[in-house]
């Protein structure tokens, strides 16, 4: 173990095509709140969408980069390879109900005494839910999702790494997250936090993913402020890795490394959280640009496809 001890995942990034579609889907189906709607800042021409609970709580945000015309990927080693959620315990029911009412195909395992429905969305994100009393409950209710059946956030992810030995090592002796278990073709890590805190490593190494839509392109893991950033940046380069300098990204600062397995980890503080531009009753409604793309910003509209956050057909009252 390490002194250092992230508290869990902060948010989780991917890559998919129709931006409206990616709304449908999450907001729409999952009933996750978009919390913001901003720009990819080195291609400022496609959205970077958050969606989360009613803050953007870190632990609950999966971010989008969707661009119309990119390949599909292949979910692999150098991935993260399935993102759980969790889910209040007893909703398993209304939540086959759900995936079933908007005919998305999903199918149970098993994993360390634990259920998960497993499915995918429309771009092929590979997807699971799990029952569990851990977490606090999630206060947005939308569409057809009502609060007690809400998702509270991340349960975890599955790491697909070309090099399991090597990422197991970093998540215990690097990340501070702490083996609770290995069962059949999974060793299981836990961190500190009620939710985003429990990580499964298929033990086998995985055959390289290829990236493109459908695939996650990073996973971030929290820092408590910007102090403990510093700290960290400096733990991980002490231990081997080469982290980037930090970045400033509006909402959180990051700093990313590639671990040995291939995945690319960041590591990103809790604040100043995503109320810093809007207000928290009116997070996501509109587009958000930093300072120094705000003279575009006609530009960056126009050739931003128009998106909306709508409540699909079967759920209108």
């Amino acid at each position: 173990m390490t002194a250092y001890q992230t508290q869990g995942i902060h948010h989780i990034t991917a890559f998919v095509r129709s931006a409206q579609d990616n709304v449908d889907f999450y907001a729409g189906i999952l009933g996750l709140r978009l919390v913001k709607k901003t720009i990819n800042f080195d291609a400022p021409e496609v959205y970077h969408l958050y969606f989360g609970d009613q803050q953007g709580s870190p632990g609950t945000i999966i971010t989008f980069f969707p661009w119309a015309n990119s390949r599909r990927g292949r979910v692999g080693g150098g991935q993260v390879g399935v993102t759980t959620y969790v889910v209040p315990s007893g909703s398993f029911s209304f939540w086959q109900e759900r995936l079933n009412k908007f005919n998305v195909p999903f199918e149970q395992t098993v994993r360390f005494g634990e259920t998960f429905l497993q499915f995918e969305d429309r771009d092929g994100l590979k997807l699971e839910l799990v029952e569990r009393a851990a977490g606090k409950p999630s206060e947005w209710a939308f569409g057809g999702v009502p609060v007690d059946k809400a998702i509270k956030g991340f349960g975890g992810a599955i790491l697909y790494s070309t090099a399991p030995d090597r990422t197991q090592h970093l998540l215990e002796h690097v990340m501070g997250l702490r083996k609770v278990g290995q069962e059949g073709l999974y060793a299981r890590y836990a961190s500190t936090a009620d939710i985003g805190n429990i990580i499964d490593v298929p033990v086998q190494a995985v055959e390289p993913g290829v990236g493109g839509a459908g695939t996650v392109h990073h996973i971030a893991w929290r820092a408590i402020d910007d102090a403990e950033h510093a700290r960290w940046r400096t733990h991980i380069e002490e231990s081997g890795y080469h982290p980037t300098p930090i970045v400033d990204r509006q909402y959180f600062n990051a700093l990313y490394f590639r671990e040995a397995g291939g995945i690319l980890f960041e590591i990103a503080t809790d604040p100043p959280g995503f109320a810093r531009d809007e207000e928290p009753d009116a997070l996501g409604e509109q587009l958000k640009l930093p300072e120094w793309y705000e003279p575009k910003r006609a530009v960056i509209e126009s050739l931003l496809p128009p998106i909306e956050v709508r409540v699909l057909e079967g759920d209108e009252k």
